[in-house]
């Protein structure tokens, strides 16, 4: 109870994020219908208790189309992450570690790759590239290291002043043990709540890319190619447009309250 009251935003980012993940998880089990099979007799079907998020434009049934891109868009979240996460923490800790010229070369690498807007720069690569799920998540992960190598070297620079990474260098021991088992494990905490909230910005990349037609291709589901139908056909099938809006919506919301939540269990300054 005392975690809820002072932690309550963080808890319903939590239940809502566990929510999303079993959902995808248990999607081929609770799928009422295949999310790929036609039904020239059922187009466009509003709402009901035998299709309650309606069809789509193929007689589709939206809800299991949903539930599947559910398991698109974590899945894109937790990789792109964990290639960012990758590329990010040997950065940062390398250029927050070994400093001067190092960190120097290093940062001012990050700093142009910052320079460009990641979307667009997002959406240049997948130009040249056949459109998959992979190569989105691939994409996706290469392009968006730099803040958490930013993060990670700025808490590497503080944590190397501390007295017991003096004591261990007196002891003589090696540079690669001593960032790998005394400095990142202290430095976990903010990066931890960079990728939570970095979930959040992949499942909205992955959707935007899906919704221009560069991401999951039909007939494969993802809330961002139901997103697509919705809008040509937004003034007779309104479902299409708002279920998967809300899908979006509450995803990326419930990993943002859980990201800032993990931000003020961590910070002792807002303690």
């Amino acid at each position: 109870m005392r975690v809820y009251t002072e932690h309550g935003l963080m808890v319903a980012g939590g239940i809502i994020v566990l929510f999303v993940a079993l959902l995808a998880i248990l999607a081929p089990w609770i799928a009422p219908y295949d999310p790929t099979s036609i039904h020239v007799r059922d187009i466009l079907l509003p709402p009901s208790w035998q299709h309650w998020c309606g069809t789509d434009t193929l007689g589709r049934d939206v809800f299991s189309r949903m539930l599947y891109g559910a398991r698109v868009s974590l899945a894109v979240g937790f990789v792109a992450v964990g290639i960012s996460l990758i590329i990010g923490l040997i950065l940062g800790a390398v250029a927050g570690y070994a400093g001067g010229r190092s960190d120097a070369l290093l940062m001012r690498a990050t700093d142009m790759v910052l320079c460009f807007p990641t979307f667009f720069l997002i959406l240049a690569v997948i130009a040249f590239l056949e459109p998959s799920i992979w190569n989105i998540m691939i994409v996706i992960g290469l392009t968006s290291w730099m803040g958490i190598a930013r993060l990670v070297r700025a808490e590497f620079l503080s944590l190397k002043k501390r007295e017991f990474v003096l004591a261990a260098h007196s002891l003589g021991v090696p540079a690669i043990r001593m960032m790998w088992r005394y400095l990142l494990p202290n430095a976990m905490g903010p990066v931890l709540v960079s990728a939570v909230l970095g979930v959040a910005g992949a499942v909205l990349v992955e959707s935007g890319l899906s919704f221009l037609g560069l991401g999951v291709q039909p007939p494969d589901p993802s809330w961002g190619n139901i997103l697509t139908e919705g809008k040509d056909n937004i003034q007779i099938a309104w479902w299409l447009s708002l279920y998967p809006g809300l899908a979006i919506l509450i995803t990326v919301l419930g990993y943002n309250l859980l990201g800032e939540g993990l931000r003020d269990l961590f910070d002792p300054k807002l303690k």
